[in-house]
Parts: structure tokens; sequence; C-alpha cells
């Protein structure tokens, strides 16, 4: 190599990136992603809690509305069922199956 390649090496030499190391990334990316994970499971775990606090306290007023609806749509809900089963069996494939 002539001495002006030497030189423009040692120039370029200081813009280069730094070397990478895939362990100390792959420490800091699983850091990270615990973080954000222990975070979003503390924010579910409270909106659960917040959910069931506010369920207890409207239940016992909703229960026997709740009772009642199911009572009056039972047969609506028996005569969709059979329908459903009817279109089906006439379909002659099963309601989940792709065709």
């Amino acid at each position: 190599m002539t001495p002006s390649d030497d030189r423009l090496k040692a120039l370029f030499a200081a813009d280069l990136p730094p070397a990478r190391d895939p362990a100390f990334q792959a420490n800091v990316l699983a850091a990270l992603v615990r973080r954000r994970f222990l975070g979003e499971l503390g924010l579910i775990s409270a909106a659960s809690a917040l959910g069931a606090v506010a369920l207890g306290v409207v239940w016992p007023t909703l229960g026997p509305v709740l009772g009642r609806l199911g009572q009056d749509l039972a047969p609506a809900a028996i005569a969709l069922a059979v329908a459903v089963s009817i279109l089906a069996l006439a379909s002659g494939r099963s309601p989940g199956l792709p065709a």
C-alpha cells in the first residue's frame, strides 16, 4: 500500500461506526422489552381490578335484570340456534370450516 492510502485509511478510520457487540445489544433489548412488559402488565392489572370493583358495585342491581333478560331471550336464542343448524345441514358443510 502506498503512504497516501495509509493516510486516507487513518483519516477515514475516525468516521467508522463503533464495533457492534451482539450480546450487549441483546441484553439492552431484553431489558427494554422487560420494562415495557411490566408496564403493560401493571396497566392491565389495574384496569382489571378497577373493572372487578365496578362490577361488584353494580352487580346487586345488574344480576336480577340479566336473569330476567336471559329468561325472556331464551326462546329466541333456541330458535336462532336451530335455524343456524338447519342452514349448516342444508348447505352440506360445517359453519366453522372453510369451503
